[in-house]
């Protein structure tokens, strides 16, 4: 997998903006990990707290649902799925990576609205703990993404 994000300019000013996030409950602590940099980059572009709406599923493969039930209201710019999926003894993770992700994709594009699709899905522990609060940053890059996406001309 590249690494090279390419050039990421200054974010725009979004406190205008209205943003949701679906949050999984299973893996809390890197989760969390993923939320806190997501709040702190949307604050750093100008997003007021109250212009951000958190909701929580039981995990990742739920987190599909609760972000459709998120755009059938219309009244977010973007929307966030964030969840930690570690592969273990079986290929579950496999299956839950891949349809959480065409299913976030589908949701885009049926509602016309930025979904970015924040469910690490790893390995192991470590490359989790790196990607949340290590030299990856996942959670700024996600928040990053959606700030882009709300803001692209239609």
């Amino acid at each position: 997998m590249s690494r090279d994000r390419g050039e990421a300019g200054p974010l725009p000013d979004s406190s205008s903006l209205r943003l949701g996030v679906v949050a999984a409950r299973y893996n809390p602590e890197l989760v969390e990990g993923l939320l806190q940099r997501v709040r702190e980059t949307l604050a750093g572009a100008g997003v007021p707290a109250d212009r951000l709406e958190i909701q929580r599923v039981p995990g990742s493969m739920e987190v599909p649902f609760g972000l459709g039930r998120l755009a059938r209201q219309a009244r977010f710019d973007a929307l966030l799925g964030l969840g930690v999926v570690i592969g273990g003894d079986t290929h579950h993770h496999e299956v839950i990576a891949e349809s959480t992700a065409r299913s976030l994709q589908d949701l885009s594009l049926r509602h016309d609205l930025p979904v970015i699709n924040g469910i690490l899905v790893v390995d192991s522990l470590d490359q989790a703990e790196a990607r949340v609060g290590g030299a990856h940053d996942r959670g700024a890059e996600y928040a990053r993404a959606a700030l882009e996406l709300a803001h692209f001309p239609a």
